[in-house]
């Protein structure tokens, strides 16, 4: 993997959870200049910092680091995980079909 497209899936994360930069910085206790440059890919988040990324992120360690990322991978987000794995086997391929039928008209 290399560190732009590392940068790129952090940067992601964090928006879709919602946090600014800045509030990830602090969660992750670094400074908001290093976090910058781990989202530019000009610097590689040590194995410490990747692991609390991870856990703040809530993302799976494959998503950030995988040159290509399968689906199973991309939907491996914990709190989506979570919710899927309490469902029964009928519910699970309803929400498989809402998504199939959701796909089908965004394209």
């Amino acid at each position: 993997m290399d560190k732009l497209t590392m940068g790129d899936r952090i940067k992601t994360a964090r928006k879709n959870r919602g946090l600014t930069q800045e509030a990830l910085a602090e969660k992750v206790d670094v400074t908001l200049y290093y976090m910058g440059e781990i989202e530019r890919g000009t610097k590689t988040p040590s194995l410490d910092l990747f692991i609390r990324l991870v856990e703040v992120l809530d993302v799976s360690a494959d998503y950030l680091l995988r040159d290509t990322v399968s689906i199973g991978n991309v939907y491996g987000d914990k709190r989506m995980a979570r919710k899927l794995e309490n469902l029964t086997p009928r519910q699970r391929a309803a929400i498989e079909a809402l998504i199939d039928t959701y796909i089908e008209y965004l394209n």
